[in-house]
């Protein structure tokens, strides 16, 4: 039968979306009819009047308004359930619906547009993704011209209730435009082109506040439309005259190139498909056999003359919008760097192959630790880096573009790049992305000139990069910024100039780079030059130690200033000339700070025996120690991490000192509300009473450390009502990353021969912190795995310490915060949280109620799949009647929790009937009663699929399928009490199920 809604291929299976919206129209078609019934459906029957509406609406054209009033008498909802029914047939469906279907499709979203329906906006943005950049095709450029048209003739609606929307449309527009302009003179592009200029420019003019969010990719998508009058008028007004925006607080560019691009905007210029499909390459194919995938995906999404401009469309994306995991990561999956390597070669046009390479570089020109994310920079990185070398041509032009970016993008701004480009140079090594610049700095293949260059833009590059990159750095006034006098032909080196400037032809083939050259570059130190006499500088700390020791002695109390004296000069080396043999190395420096001290009676890193929320406990504040952990934090210098791994050598507990100290810092900080969703309860800590002494002294000596060690006046001291917010997260942030920092220094200095995962140090010094309160031991969990999730997430020892040590009142709060997706436990890894459930079938009985509270909390509105979860357990023969009797009980609260799809029915008809066998039943009848008409569903398309045993069941003998007793004897017995015929439609079952004639006769 011909389908009135897509079109399909011959050989392409049917759609099970069409189907039940078919179905439903079929079955509901009368009730669509004037006159409507009167009566109030029930939800089964309000569902299925949705789909029926749907498909009647987009399938007969002629009865659409009759048909969509019907839904607007009905509604109940908000329209919430139509719209997501409409955001599915754009997500998957789009690109297979007949033209008639695709026009009442925008029909229907200007109708929900209309009564403002719930949700409408997200339909909006699915349909943008739809738009295919360099397709010159009728539909594309029709899609194009209705979307546009909408917008415009909807906009007070997009300004009042769509702001998403107006930026997303932006993005969309100003990109295709660029390639849309490439034509001039094309009567089928001339109105379209006038329309989305119209679009634009009333955006950028009339709601630039909306534009400011998108970001610093905003700049880059108008260098490309320059040479369009309406937008050269609108760049000028940009660089020269920012007022004329009449937005308060912007009065300069470089506003903009401090703000990230969300990764939402990247995602609007590749269609779903094409991003199942990157992600699929990106998780799945090996290094070594990509070669046939990356042939398919360029017949499939790059195949023509234009569809090349896509390229850096996609490289944005992978850059921005696709992380891998650490296991992929370490896995021989196709790394990132390598597909990018593919694409560039793809590259025939040489601005196509510019524009790939500014965006493969765009986020190195602004890097900021505060708001960038190094991986939206490694790729670049790897790529030079493990092109050497055997493809040393593409690191050649990729270096020589990354230069004449900073030279030639923004002139008059060339400092805020060169610190960014430096800051980026300095993450990569600082994290170990790469372990030095050696290998770009002496390669003899590259050119003289080119290794000259990049060692002076290295030498500029450390001088301006002088603050803590993991830190945020002080707002520079507007008012002290360079005053623009950029030409018109300055203005175009930023766009087009840059393009042909820096084009060349790598030739660079597809194959596996296969150098691993370690690189490094010494992290750049995070404080001020210090004052030294001429005497040797191993002999000015020496005396520093001593007179640290003598202050001690004398008065009793540490100067903490000569302490902070000897850290940093000591970190500061690189920085001045040492005459003689400097022999004073961190493990003597790090002896000799400990023996004074504990001569005097302090000992370095003493632990924290009571709860930190106690204001008393000044350890973590004013003492030696506090002081130590600051400094690190604030500069994380190779000398002082040495110092840090001698001391734990020594047998000091610095692992736990560190975390400590973190999670008190996020602990005060989310106490008085600045970390946005506050994770202690509000009647529990008055922001007055704590005062969150930490984290005050821990901001004043952070503005210190940045002026150079000089103190404010008394009257600039800091308070609770003065702290910025989005400054007290980054510097929460910053204590993790330290302490992060601090244990792969430590696993790689202290435990090389021992199999000891960071995740084990993690678990030994969190063991450490038991002792707090409840209370304050809740939130350390929840810190832990918000901040260090990657170490904790799915760790059995972490997981298990949390159930032994907080009560059930405790455990309920962290359910709140899972279920609201804050942070997760388990993951998303099925092998994973099966051997956590196997393992804890063996805990106490009150530990295994805990885990399963949490484990449905997560699971219930996670993307694990349930149905491959609930098979692996109940097949594995773990299960005991006698000690799995909790966990079998969580996993019948779990399935009731959950949907009854067709893949959890059909794992539920399959469990085998050797222990619990009743359970099937249980949940097939919990669903009967919360989801009757999903259910049948579900059953029936199972049916369907075990008939043909095309379905994904993998439970076979040599005797066929085994289907539970306990499903199919409830099946019999529920349709005998509905009135239905259960033998006739269960009767096929029996073809290839053994021992289901005798069941059927029960």
């Amino acid at each position: 039968m011909a389908s009135k809604l897509l079109k399909i291929g011959s050989l392409e299976a049917q759609s099970q979306i069409e189907l039940s919206l078919r179905q439903a129209f079929e079955l509901l078609e009368p009730q669509l009819r004037p006159p409507f019934p009167l009566t109030i459906p029930t939800p089964e029957e309000y569902l299925q009047l949705n789909w029926a509406i749907l498909y009647g609406v987009l399938c007969e054209p002629h009865f659409a308004k009759i048909q969509i009033k019907y839904l607007h008498a009905i509604v109940t909802d908000g329209y919430c359930l139509f719209v997501s029914l409409l955001t599915t047939i754009v997500n998957e469906l789009y690109f297979k619906l007949v033209e008639s279907a695709r026009i009442q499709l925008i029909w229907l979203v200007s109708e929900m547009i209309y009564v403002s329906a719930e949700g409408i906006d997200g339909v909006l943005v699915s349909l943008l993704r739809q738009i295919v950049g360099g397709d010159f095709s009728d539909g594309n450029l029709r899609l194009c011209f209705e979307l546009v048209s909408l917008f415009l003739s909807k906009w007070n609606w997009l300004v009042e209730e769509g702001p998403l929307v107006l930026r997303s449309g932006l993005y969309t527009y100003l990109r295709v435009l660029a390639d849309h302009c490439r034509f001039p003179g094309d009567s089928k592009l001339e109105a379209l082109k006038r329309i989305e200029i119209e679009f634009c420019i009333r955006v950028l003019r009339e709601q630039f506040h909306l534009c400011l969010k998108i970001g610093r990719d905003l700049i880059r998508l108008l260098q490309d439309l320059v040479h369009v009058p309406e937008f050269r008028a609108v760049w000028k007004d940009l660089v020269l005259n920012p007022g004329e925006f009449k937005i308060q607080g912007f009065e300069d560019v470089s506003q903009l190139y401090r703000e990230r691009t969300s990764s939402r905007y990247f995602l609007l210029r590749i269609t779903p498909e094409m991003e199942s499909q990157l992600r699929f390459l990106l998780t799945h194919v090996k290094l070594g056999s990509q070669k046939r995938h990356q042939a398919w995906f360029m017949r499939k999404f790059l195949c023509g003359s234009e569809r090349e401009t896509l390229i850096c469309d996609i490289v944005r994306f992978i850059c921005c919008g696709h992380h891998p995991s650490n296991d992929i990561i370490q896995s021989d999956v196709m790394p990132r760097w390598a597909v990018i390597g593919w694409l560039l070669k793809s590259c025939r046009k040489s601005y196509v192959e510019a524009n790939v390479k500014l965006a493969l570089f765009y986020d190195w020109l602004f890097f900021d630790e505060r708001i960038d994310n190094i991986m939206n920079i490694e790729p670049a990185m790897l790529l030079m880096v493990n092109s050497v070398p055997k493809y040393v041509d593409m690191t050649h032009t990729l270096l020589e573009f990354l230069l004449l970016l900073v030279d030639n993008y923004d002139i008059e701004r060339k400092d805020i790049i060169v610190r960014g480009v430096a800051s980026a140079f300095n993450m990569l090594v600082r994290r170990g992305v790469v372990g030095s610049i050696h290998v770009l700095t002496s390669c003899d293949a590259l050119s003289p000139s080119l290794k000259e260059w990049l060692g002076r833009f290295l030498k500029a590059g450390v001088s301006k990069e002088v603050q803590p990159a993991h830190l945020p750095r002080p707002s520079v006034p507007s008012s002290i910024l360079p005053s623009l006098t950029t030409s018109e032909t300055e203005t175009a080196v930023m766009g087009e100039l840059i393009a042909s400037k820096c084009a060349t032809n790598d030739g660079v083939g597809t194959k596996a780079f296969d150098a691993s050259v370690p690189i490094s570059v010494e992290p750049v130190m995070s404080c001020s030059s210090l004052v030294v006499t001429s005497e040797s500088l191993d002999d000015a700390i020496e005396n520093w130690v001593q007179r640290l020791g003598e202050t001690v002695r004398k008065s009793n109390t540490i100067d903490t200033q000569i302490l902070e004296k000897i850290l940093l000069s000591f970190a500061n080396l690189d920085g001045h000339k040492v005459t003689g043999d400097f022999a004073l190395s961190p493990q003597s420096l790090s002896s000799k700070i400990a023996k004074e001290l504990e001569l005097n009676g302090y000992k370095l890193f003493s632990p924290l025996e009571s709860s930190p929320n106690n204001s008393n406990c000044d350890d973590e504040v004013h003492s030696a120690t506090a002081l130590i952990i600051r400094t690190f934090i604030f500069s994380q210098h190779e000398r002082l991490q040495e110092m840090l791994l001698s001391w734990s050598k020594q047998g000091f507990p610095v692992g736990r000192c560190l975390l400590s100290y973190a999670l008190r810092l996020a602990y005060e900080a989310h106490a008085g509300g600045y970390l946005g969703n506050v994770m202690v309860p509000d009647n529990s800590v008055k922001v007055n009473d704590l005062e969150m002494p930490l984290l005050v002294f821990h901001m004043d000596v952070y503005f210190s450390f940045l002026n150079g060690g000089r103190k404010d006046p008394p009257e600039a001291d800091l308070s609770a009502s003065k702290m910025d917010h989005q400054l007290v997260a980054k510097l929460v942030d910053g204590a993790f990353s330290a302490y992060r920092c601090f244990l792969m220094y430590s696993r790689n200095g202290l435990h090389k021969e021992a199999d000891m995962t960071l995740a084990r140090l993690l678990f030994s010094d969190l063991v450490s912190c038991s002792k707090w309160e409840k209370k304050m031991l809740r939130f350390s969990f929840c810190s832990i795995f918000c901040h260090l999730s990657d170490l904790s997430t799915g760790e059995e020892d972490i997981i298990k310490l949390l159930v032994a040590l907080l009560d059930h009142a405790n455990i309920v709060f962290m359910q709140f915060e899972i279920a609201l997706k804050k942070f997760s436990i388990f993951g998303e890894n099925t092998e994973t949280i099966f051997y956590l459930i196997k393992n804890s079938l063996n805990w106490g009985f009150e530990e295994q109620h805990k885990v399963w509270g949490l484990i449905r909390s997560e699971l219930a509105v996670s993307k694990v799949q349930v149905e491959k979860l609930i098979l692996e357990i109940f097949c594995s023969g773990v299960l005991d009647p006698n000690s799995a009797s909790i966990a079998v009980e969580g996993l019948l609260m779990l399935c009731s929790c959950c949907m009854p799809t067709s893949e959890l029915v059909g794992a539920i008809m399959l469990l085998p009937n050797n222990v619990f066998q009743d359970f099937s039943a249980a949940v097939l009848a919990t669903w009967a009663v919360s989801n009757a008409s999903m259910l049948f569903d579900s059953l029936a398309n199972f049916l369907e699929k075990l008939d043909s045993k095309k379905g994904d069941f993998t439970l076979f003998s040599s005797t066929g399928i085994r289907i539970n007793h306990s499903a199919i004897s409830w099946l019999l017995n529920y349709f005998n009490t509905q009135g239905m015929k259960g033998n006739d439609i269960l009767n096929k079952l029996s073809v290839n199920i053994p021992d289901m004639k005798s069941i059927l006769q029960l």
